[in-house]
């Protein structure tokens, strides 16, 4: 009996024979991604959405416009929420993801803002006699809630957004108005034509003290007729690079008034005689952002996931060229270039699954310590959340591009998937803080680090490595995957690295620049160290899901650890410029490196079907005509082509109207 379980009869055989090189079990790779309860889960629904027509697409979701594939993405989403009792998943539970993607894609779909941030939110920020009030109805799809924070003319920078919030003692209510044009809100998702409710961002301003960024509960549609409330003006911005299913909005609030018990005051509050008390920890209201980074990690592996998927399988079943001149043509996948193209994706791809279960745990942890009063993880957190956003929504991004670059022509056709996936994952740069920025608040933390470990200090467990001494790499080809010195080797380039932004902070300060100038002058020098220190931190999260989370079949282990020697090989090779700079490692240490990638490749070549099978994503899901399931591309191509809407007429109006009299003309004209 085969080891892979997604082998069936009528299958491609070049993939099926793929499938059987595996030498291990997928049912239970799928288990140490996802976990083991999860895994089964997620079959469950899978097997229930199969047999659920109601919840199935309408048609082709190319070959929507933007109105259809919202009005199925709304029918679908509905049909979710009234079968939520048989379905056993609901919003805010890991499983509901599973759902989503399945159901709907991953195109968004109208409350999609109400269960990453709106509710979330409310949860943590909301008191607990404003959760009472809208709590329950938003989780019960009473109403529809968005997160409206960024601007037209702001986004990132939340100190300087324009929105502004009056607190009027003699009503206790709050008046939330937009007074410039770069004040409306602009991009929020599901603002535009879904949500009736939004938690907006907005400056508080008390007896005209402004007092910061705030959020406050703003309804913005009548919950019986949807059309806007008085002072509100709402509409979607149009089409986008992708993610089209979702309606983000603009938002224009001419003094629109909400009572006092509308802030969001957990931790911030205003008194009603207007007394302000001050949250616990300066960054306590972005918890909805951090909420979001710190999911994003792992939905940003599944977008890796997606791509690999289709582009492995279709490498196994595309046949182009030949090694060895007359013995046919072979397998794309079978060639060096091709493997060293797409399986250190792969290994990116576990690796950014594994890093992002670490930032899970770290997330839910502060969240319980917050609750009991206690905010000393909240600067690790939303340190380690700012750099894995913005180095892991970078690398996905060219990861998915160069799986698409991996498949030829098809890959560039809608029916390969690749312009959605890119198109949507490739927003993660920007959404939920520009990636920039991410990186420079992350190397604030590291900069404070820094001086620590001058000073002999104690560091966080996050960044110990700083007070280790730099010495010369012991590697060799006799050690070449001996894991202790390729972790000292991610250490030493983020240690030099951050150590260097530090010094040369310090000496721009030295020679009259002001802290800010000496910030802005150093800006890309701190940025390299935040890449380095993420870097580091996802390679020691992959080792540690090895090795302090145990993995008990030996098969699996072997692999995973295959493919974990690629990873930290590979990622090395792309920064073995910092380790020759000063001669932490030589020359022939880096070829040592080289190698040992083109020894990964070979042994990851048997298993690399396999291995993108345990991510165990259904053709439902993955929506893609290279990387289904069967490897049955060709004839589906056809089939897919042949569901184009421009293909019911064999001659189109336009054509008919414009393009066939301008040649009758041309016939005419040559005449005479």
């Amino acid at each position: 009996m085969s080891l892979n379980s997604y082998i069936r009869p009528g299958d491609n055989p070049d993939l099926t024979e793929e499938r059987e090189k595996g030498i291990f079990p997928t049912n239970e790779m799928t288990q140490v991604i996802h976990g083991r309860e999860l895994s089964e889960r997620r079959k469950q629904l899978t097997a229930y959405i199969e047999r659920s027509p109601a919840l199935h697409d309408a048609g082709e979701q190319a070959f929507m416009t933007r109105e259809e594939k919202y009005e199925d993405a709304s029918r679908k989403m509905a049909e979710i929420f009234k079968k939520i009792k048989e379905i056993g998943s609901a919003p805010g539970e890991e499983s509901f993801a599973h759902i989503v993607n399945e159901v709907i894609g991953i195109d968004g779909h109208p409350l999609a803002l109400q269960q990453i941030m709106f509710i979330p939110s409310l949860l943590g920020q909301a008191d607990e006699a404003l959760l009472a009030k809208f709590g329950d109805r938003a989780k019960r799809g009473e109403i529809i809630g968005t997160y409206a924070q960024t601007e037209m003319g702001h986004g990132t920078n939340l100190r300087f957004l324009e929105t502004t919030a009056h607190f009027d003692k003699a009503t206790q209510e709050f008046i939330i108005n937009s007074p410039t044009t770069s004040s409306i809100k602009w991009w929020p998702g599901n603002l535009g034509k879904s949500s009736n409710y939004a938690i907006v961002a907005a400056q508080l301003f008390l007896d005209g003290k402004k007092m910061g960024p705030h959020n406050f509960l703003v309804q913005l549609r009548d919950e019986k007729t949807h059309m806007p409330m008085k002072g509100v003006m709402v509409g979607d911005i149009g089409p986008k690079f992708s993610y089209n299913t979702t309606d983000n909005g603009f938002l224009k609030l001419d003094h629109v008034r909400i009572p006092r018990s509308q802030m969001l005051m957990r931790h911030a509050k205003v008194q009603p005689d207007g007394t302000y008390v001050k949250p616990p920890h300066a960054k306590i209201g972005y918890a909805a952002m951090v909420h979001v980074r710190a999911y994003m990690i792992r939905s940003q592996a599944h977008f890796l996931a997606l791509a690999t998927t289709i582009a492995i399988r279709y490498s196994a079943t595309r046949r182009q060229g030949e090694i060895k001149p007359g013995a046919g043509e072979v397998k794309i996948l079978d060639y060096q270039t091709q493997q060293h193209r797409l399986f250190p994706q792969i290994a990116r791809t576990y690796a950014y699954y594994f890093a992002g279960s670490e930032v899970l745990a770290l997330y839910k942890k502060t969240l319980e310590m917050i609750k009991e009063g206690d905010v000393t993880l909240m600067a690790d957190l939303h340190a380690v959340t700012s750099g894995m956003k913005a180095v892991v929504s970078f690398e996905v991004g060219q990861g998915v591009e160069q799986c698409r670059m991996a498949c030829g022509g098809h890959g560039y056709s809608a029916a390969s998937r690749f312009p959605e996936i890119y198109g949507v994952q490739i927003g993660g740069v920007t959404y939920e803080g520009e990636n920039m920025v991410m990186l420079l608040q992350l190397a604030r933390y590291l900069m404070k680090a820094a001086e620590q470990a001058k000073k002999g200090e104690k560091l966080s467990p996050l960044t110990e490595y700083l007070n280790k001494k730099n010495g010369k790499s012991q590697l060799c080809a006799n050690s070449a995957n001996n894991a202790q010195y390729l972790i000292e080797a991610f250490e030493h380039i983020a240690r030099r690295l951050v150590l260097r932004a530090f010094d040369r902070m310090n000496s721009l300060r030295q020679k009259g620049l002001s802290k800010e100038d000496a910030w802005q002058a150093n800006a890309v020098e701190m940025n390299r160290a935040s890449r380095a220190h993420t870097r580091l931190f996802i390679a020691r999260a992959f080792y540690n899901r090895l090795h302090t989370n145990k993995v008990d079949d030996k098969r699996i282990h072997q692999v995973l650890t295959d493919l974990c020697f690629l990873f930290l090989n590979y990622e090395l090779l792309d920064m073995s410029h910092y380790l020759l700079e000063d001669n932490y490692m030589s020359a022939d240490q880096i070829g040592v490196i080289r190698e040992s990638v083109y020894n990964q490749l070979k042994k990851i070549r048997p298993n690399a079907v396999s291995l993108v099978d345990s991510y165990d994503i259904s053709d439902r899901e993955l929506r893609s005509v290279l990387g289904r399931r069967d490897g049955n591309v060709y004839e589906n191509l056809l089939k897919w082509a042949k569901a184009n809407p421009l293909n019911k007429e064999e001659v189109l109006p336009g054509f008919a109207k414009h393009l066939q009299p301008m040649m009758e003309r041309a016939r005419e004209n040559s005449k005479l």
